[in-house]
């Protein structure tokens, strides 16, 4: 049903949670050795950040089927449709340019709730991937 491989998503969703577990930066230029500080840095969103960079390249990496089911288990698990309509929020999905689909999904808080909402509906679980990756 859905054109992108269910681990694919899952990867984006354990992504979209680290990233989004971010907080602002305190101490824009800190110079101390991460380690001596509890690694409370890595928890800091620095323009550099790795996290969003992976993502990034995930995302942009997709063709043109895999971005739309992604817009489009967001946009269920948003609750902006429904399951049975797939083919609609699918079509409607391919509308968004694939160059700006990178932005709007790292930009939308709580995607990743949205998304594991959407596969849960669908009939997938991330719940075994979630695992290996932690």
């Amino acid at each position: 049903m859905i054109a992108i491989d269910p681990e694919k998503a899952c990867y984006f969703i354990i992504k979209a949670r680290q990233f989004q577990a971010k907080t602002g930066v305190v101490e824009p230029d800190p110079g101390s050795n991460v380690s001596d500080d509890d690694f409370r840095e890595i928890l800091e969103d620095y323009g550099s950040d790795p996290v969003q960079i992976e993502m990034r390249s995930f995302l942009e990496s997709l063709n043109e089927e895999e971005t739309a089911s992604l817009l489009a288990l967001m946009w269920i698990g948003r609750g902006d449709y429904t399951k049975d309509e797939w083919e609609t929020v699918l079509e409607e999905a391919k509308q968004i340019e694939n160059d700006q689909a990178p932005d709007y999904l790292i930009g939308t808080p709580l995607v990743a709730d949205y998304m594991e909402e959407a596969l849960s509906a669908l009939g997938y679980s991330c719940g075994d991937l979630e695992t290996d990756h932690l």
